[in-house]
């Protein structure tokens, strides 16, 4: 009698170690560290990096490849924003230098999580200037290579 091994549903339990990567190469990497551990359906991962996942058996390793804006949706340019300096100085380090390329963490209005932004530009000026930040995900409108090493399913 051959036993068949867990596979993924809509609200597994995985440990699962991922890679995820666009043209300028890996945003997430967890192979050469310690596996991560997530729920599907609680938007840890994207719709449609969990649509990769549904149906793998534990100890599948696969590579999916998805087209431009399918993983994290196309860039949208209202999600880049001015903020004054004065405002970044109320919320965090008031001797905090920002450059380009710098990954800012914000706190959600309810003050229960936060979310990042990357820093595209800094225009100084009058009461210190401001910073403009791109709040998009960092492959969004790109082609995402997924892979995944799925360890235990639950």
């Amino acid at each position: 009698m051959t036993t068949s091994l867990p596979r993924i549903t809509a609200s597994s339990f995985l440990t699962l170690h991922y890679r995820l990567s666009g043209p300028a190469g890996d945003i997430i990497n967890t192979f050469d560290d310690k596996p991560a551990t997530l729920s599907l359906g609680t938007g840890e991962l994207s719709p449609e990096v969990e649509r990769c996942l549904l149906g793998l058996e534990e100890g599948a390793h696969q590579t999916f490849s998805l087209p431009a804006g399918a993983a994290f949706g196309p860039r949208n340019p209202e999600m880049q924003q001015w903020v004054a300096a004065k405002l970044l100085r109320q919320l965090g380090d008031p001797q905090e230098t920002y450059r380009v390329g710098d990954v800012v963490q914000f706190p959600t209005p309810d003050g229960q999580s936060s979310y990042a932004g990357a820093v595209q530009e800094v225009k100084p000026g009058e009461e210190g200037g401001a910073v403009l930040f791109d709040f998009n995900h960092p492959l969004a409108g790109q082609p995402v290579t997924f892979e995944v090493k799925v360890i235990g399913v639950l």
